[in-house]
């Protein structure tokens, strides 16, 4: 990047000539190598694929890193970059006809700051387990500043992640394991659960970071500079808590209605969860994306 840091990036190309580029953003406290399945049905279609681990997840973290952490200062604004500056690499690497931003949970709401400063550098968007930005962002971000200047910017915050997801869990009956609100296949869960780069407590200031972007994302001037045309779709589970069961979902998209924005859906689909990608009939949520994605 152009601040020296490595960004460590999955590259999966078609078989014929590409006839768009797609780029993935994962979730917090993941990484890219949990999309093969999803990235694999994309070049199916057609598409260049690409996907890299954010600051302070997954392989970039290892190579470089300090896990569940993005840099020092204004971490958000600095990851949202990586975006840009990846994007604009492989736009002049591989001749595409279109570009596609597909955001998943923290990735969306990188990809909805991507929009807001650089929307003319797409063509479509899609926002995957979103949420609606409410007063108790404000209230964590002054709660992860304090703990950030008294423990330090670097020590795990576990405090911050209890707050941010010790609910979720709570909406659901008969719960197994503390991610069940993540997938109603089991399986899944645990395979989450079971994998080094997955579900770890990030740092104070990682909090810090996400909590001031969220705040950002909210606001109706940058809103407003997203152009009218871009398409945008959005999807989630109807369980899912990260979307306040669609509530937030549909806040989301009347924000960007409100800005103007001509070309906006929203699917929520019933019964799942937050990780609608590995759902047992994930196969439905591809074929929705693919059938927007051809319109």
């Amino acid at each position: 990047m152009s601040d020296g840091h490595q960004i460590f990036v999955r590259l999966y190309e078609p078989k014929e000539t590409a006839i768009g580029h797609f780029y993935i953003l994962h979730g917090m406290a993941e990484h890219g190598g949990r999309y093969d399945a999803f990235a694999d049905a994309l070049c199916e279609l057609g598409y260049f694929v690409t996907i890299h681990d954010h600051r302070g997840h997954g392989k970039t973290a290892e190579m470089n890193g300090r896990q569940g952490y993005f840099t020092d200062n204004n971490g958000f604004h600095r990851v949202v970059q990586d975006v840009y500056e990846l994007i604009q690499y492989f736009q002049m690497e591989h001749e595409v006809r279109e570009t596609i931003l597909f955001g998943h949970s923290m990735g969306s709401f990188l990809a909805r700051r991507f929009i807001q400063l650089y929307s003319q550098e797409i063509d479509k968007c899609i926002l995957c387990g979103t949420g609606a930005t409410t007063v108790l962002h404000s209230l964590g971000n002054i709660l992860a500043k304090t703990l950030s200047l008294v423990q330090g910017k670097t020590v795990k915050s576990y405090l911050m992640n209890e707050l941010s997801f010790g609910s979720f869990n709570k909406q659901f009956a008969n719960v197994k394991t503390a991610f069940d609100w993540l997938c109603t296949n089991e399986d899944e869960v645990h395979t989450y659960i079971n994998d080094p780069f997955c579900g770890f407590v990030p740092t104070n200031q990682f909090f810090v970071d996400l909590t001031e972007g969220l705040l950002l994302i909210n606001r109706r001037n940058e809103i407003a500079n997203i152009r009218k045309d871009l398409a945008v779709l959005l999807i989630s589970g109807s369980e899912d808590p990260v979307g306040n069961k669609g509530v937030g979902v549909y806040k989301v998209a009347n924000q960007l209605k409100r800005a103007g924005l001509n070309n906006v859906v929203v699917y929520l689909f019933e019964g799942m969860r937050h990780e609608i990608l590995r759902e047992k009939n994930k196969e439905h949520v591809f074929h929705v994306v693919s059938r927007w994605l051809s319109k």
